[in-house]
């Protein structure tokens, strides 16, 4: 058995101080990433490489660096990542040449020239996009991202290029100025890291933490790893003799293995105090251990020989063998009480599961004939084309990223479907993200759930082992208030993506109705305009289509004036000009869905006056006359639009009354009583109790109409302990 130790071992990873920057040598560099090349390249495969630096050294020629070097020492760096990673000679190429198309004039089709497509397309994968005006910094961020992780989706050797683009800025960033420092590093802290976790690069996504640490936050930096060293020396002793108990003890088990000593990253010891709100001496396990052994029978016999030599803490074990993490990371890991009541963190796994734990999807370039990588692979992949999905359900560029940022934080809740498969779900899931990782149409007609074979709310938050069985019904849409508790980046997109488009076509029939409305005032019938006059008001507009121009006019973003005053012949119109009073008024049923919305600031019923306001990206908004809410929206002239209710619609609507009562013992239940026999459903119910001679009594009801409302508050007023009844006309959303 061999160990490794030392605990005065140099800072991980090695940070360049924010003052130094070490000197550049291009021929040393160059001869360097030959010599690794030289292990895996053939001769003319070197060759191209070598063209390569030929060209990206005479495209960048005569630029410079924040930091005074040659600029070609940036891509000669990258590529030396990518060799120690063993990539392809595309992807070498493609490294030396990532900055070409955006900081020189060479374009895409000169390097698919000069050094084929594939070399090209991962080039222009790893490029920004070109400037857009009037485009916020934000905004063209988002479109970066989005572009890279679509290239990337296609061809996972984008994001390594960048990956290795990014960390050698990560190391050389000191030169540049303060706050562009703190935006690169945030970014990273953000976006780059998680890739890199989420690809299974663990070496990269800790280094890239502790760098975007030291920047953000130079001075927590420092002092952290002052502390660090100090307690480095105190633990020495009490390190070196669980070091020693381990060596002892394992060989007694007849287990040959190489035992490592790690300590904690700065980031990580940082990230535990304030999540836990600790102090660094509360922080004791800032040492581990890490146990590579010959096979998966071996890594749960190790687990046996260190539970024999200390005591295990409850709850600390995790089996990442039996159940991978979703970047195909796999180790056995436990918390063990050490000398002197120390906390030992140790990580137990084969030589395979170690290469991939550092080299992830890398790993597939490094070690060809490692089974783990296989399934690597696949997870990456699935990871991918979740990706495509997710581009195609989103709205934007900033919306997908958005979706994105909460992909690359996968939690590590492990749940099953009723046949015995696992899924893993971000910390935190309800079932109804585990319906949308079963399928799509699963989650889009989930109604109701059983955990462990009992009926729960969809929005109860699973935990691990569950036993998750989804029920669906073939007339079910999502509903918005699920967007209120799902974590999931596919259940977040899917259903906003779902709501978007029902919301298109309920705001198309209401434009419909709107300018069926408006076109009467200036004599004519949505009947009786043709083709023409369609493709005529098209042209002037710029729309797509008729549907387009019908949805903008239920989303408020066209008045219905306008178009009906251009789609009639009656001249040109202007944006001062007052709309036509219609002749007939837009009937209201109250189910129209996301188009047509009853206020919840006065919560309309049918019976009361009620006003209706096209307001831009909410479609038309119903409010009671009396309502306080639109008393600030009066001076919006052309969006108001008259409106009645239907009559005989027979649905019920959500009313709330506040009842002061005097507080006597079964009041509660008698006002209840009275509800159920007015044929009323009791959504919600509140109290104001201050123990005093009266109590307040809130309800949320469901009525028909007014008169069903005045027939139930009729009923409660005869309870002789009722004092006073009232409808609440005005709620706080």
């Amino acid at each position: 058995m061999s160990a490794a130790f030392d605990p005065s071992f140099a800072e991980e990873p090695p940070i360049i101080p924010l003052d130094m920057h070490p000197p550049v040598d291009l021929a040393e560099d160059l001869e360097r990433l030959n010599a690794k090349l030289a292990t895996y390249l053939k001769p003319e495969e070197i060759a191209t490489v070598g063209a390569a630096f030929d060209y990206a050294e005479l495209a960048h020629r005569g630029q410079l660096r924040s930091s005074g070097d040659p600029y070609i020492s940036h891509p000669l760096a990258v590529a030396e990542t990518l060799a120690d990673w063993h990539l392809d000679t595309q992807a070498l190429i493609a490294g030396l040449l990532h900055d070409v198309m955006e900081d020189t004039a060479v374009a895409k089709e000169q390097i698919a020239q000069r050094f084929g497509k594939v070399a090209a397309e991962l080039v222009d994968g790893v490029s920004k996009l070109g400037r857009i005006e009037h485009q916020s910094y934000e905004q063209a961020q988002a479109d970066n991202f989005r572009k890279m992780l679509m290239a990337m989706a296609r061809d996972v050797r984008v994001i390594l290029i960048k990956l290795a683009d990014r960390w050698h800025n990560m190391r050389t960033l000191g030169p540049i100025r303060p706050e562009k420092r703190r935006r690169i590093a945030r970014e990273t802290l953000e976006i780059y890291a998680p890739i890199a976790n989420r690809l299974g690069l663990n070496s990269l996504y800790r280094e890239l933490q502790e760098l975007s640490f030291q920047y953000m936050q130079p001075m927590r930096y420092r002092v952290l790893s002052k502390a660090v060293k100090s307690a480095r020396g105190n633990r020495r002793e009490v390190v070196g003799k669980i070091l020693e108990s381990i060596k002892r003890r394992l060989p007694e088990f007849s287990i040959d293995a190489e035992v490592m000593g790690r300590e904690k990253h700065i980031y990580g010891i940082y990230r535990k105090m304030r999540e836990k709100h600790l102090s660094f001496s509360q922080v004791l396990d800032i040492y581990g251990f890490r146990i590579i052994v010959k096979d998966i029978a071996t890594c749960y016999l190790t687990l046996g020989a260190l539970h024999s030599l200390y005591k295990p803490v409850p709850g600390k074990f995790k089996d990442y063998i039996a159940i991978p993490k979703a970047n195909g990371y796999q180790s056995l890991h436990t918390t063990l009480i050490g000398p002197y009541g120390t906390p030992v963190e140790a990580q137990i796994r084969t030589r395979d599961m170690h290469h991939v734990a550092e080299s992830g999807v890398a790993s597939h370039w490094l070690y060809k004939n490692v089974h783990a990588i296989d399934e690597l692979q696949k997870k990456t992949h699935k990871w991918l084309q979740s990706l495509l999905e997710l581009q195609s359900a989103s709205g934007d560029s900033a919306e997908f990223l958005e979706h994105v940022k909460v992909d690359l934080f996968p939690g590590e809740v492990y749940v099953f479907t009723p046949k015995g498969k696992i899924l893993a779900l971000p910390r935190g899931s309800s079932s109804v993200d585990f319906a949308y990782a079963v399928h799509t149409d699963i989650g889009n007609r989930c109604i109701a759930c059983r955990i462990n074979s009992e009926l729960m709310p969809l929005r109860t938050e699973l935990r691990n082992g569950d036993r998750v069985e989804i029920i669906t019904a073939a007339h079910a849409n999502p509903n918005p208030s699920w967007l209120s508790y799902v974590r999931s980046s596919k259940a977040r997109a899917q259903i906003r993506h779902f709501l978007k488009s029902q919301q298109n076509e309920e705001s198309a029939a209401l434009g419909e109705r709107l300018l069926g409305q408006a076109l009467p005032g200036f004599g004519g019938q949505l009947s009786e305009i043709g083709a023409l006059a369609w493709e005529r008001f098209l042209r002037w507009s710029g729309a797509k289509s008729k549907k387009a121009i019908l949805t903008d006019i239920g989303l408020g973003k066209l008045l219905p004036a306008i178009v009906a005053r251009r789609l009639s012949g009656s001249g040109d119109s202007a944006a001062g000009t007052v709309e036509p009073k219609p002749q007939n008024p837009i009937l209201i049923h109250g189910s129209e869905g996301v188009a047509v919305q009853l206020a919840k600031c006065c919560s309309p019923i049918p019976g009361d006056p009620i006003i209706g306001i096209i307001r831009k990206g909410q479609g038309l908004v119903v409010h009671t006359h009396d309502c306080s809410g639109i008393a600030k929206l009066r001076g919006e002239r052309g969006n108001w639009v008259d409106v009645d209710w239907e009559p005989g619609q027979g649905r019920m609507f959500d009313v709330a009354i506040r009842i002061v009562a005097r507080n006597r013992p079964g009041v509660l239940a008698k006002v209840s009583a009275e509800i159920a026999a007015g044929n009323s459903n009791i959504l919600d119910v509140g109290m104001d109790d201050d123990h005093g001679l009266y109590t307040s009594l809130h309800f949320t009801l469901q009525v028909t109409d007014r008169i069903h409302l005045a027939r139930i508050m009729r009923g409660i007023r005869r309870i002789p302990e009722v004092e006073r009844i009232s409808r609440v006309h005005e709620r706080k959303e």
